[in-house]
């Protein structure tokens, strides 16, 4: 699975590359992002601009990403597109999940934790 990755403000900002994030995905997605995190530090954005679908096998990964983090660092996702925005909702995720509206909010927000 591609990503593109930046840091910032010791803040690591992955983007992944896809259209989709289901379950052909999801194993590859919540790996990856895990050694993100293993090798580059506590503070992450996923920001999902490019991505236009997620499901429940996604959300599972993003839970399980957000338990392994729990404590030792924060977790922002940002740029959900409709779909997404209402998944979240549906599902109350929204309310688990800290979520900028763009880029810049969510790393607003991770400045401030």
């Amino acid at each position: 699975m591609n990503f593109e990755m930046y840091t910032e403000n010791d803040i690591e900002i992955v983007v992944p590359l896809v259209r989709r994030l289901d379950a052909s995905v999801a194993l590859a997605f919540k790996q990856q992002v895990l050694e993100v995190i293993e090798r580059n530090g506590n503070h992450v954005l996923l920001d999902f601009s490019r991505v236009d679908f997620i499901d429940s096998s996604c959300l599972g990964a993003l839970v399980s990403i957000l338990k392994t983090l729990n404590g030792k660092g924060e977790l922002v996702l940002c740029s959900l597109n409709g779909n997404i925005q209402h998944l979240f909702k549906l599902t109350r995720m929204d309310r688990i999940f800290t979520i900028g509206a763009t880029r810049q909010d969510a790393l607003n927000i991770l400045a401030r934790e």
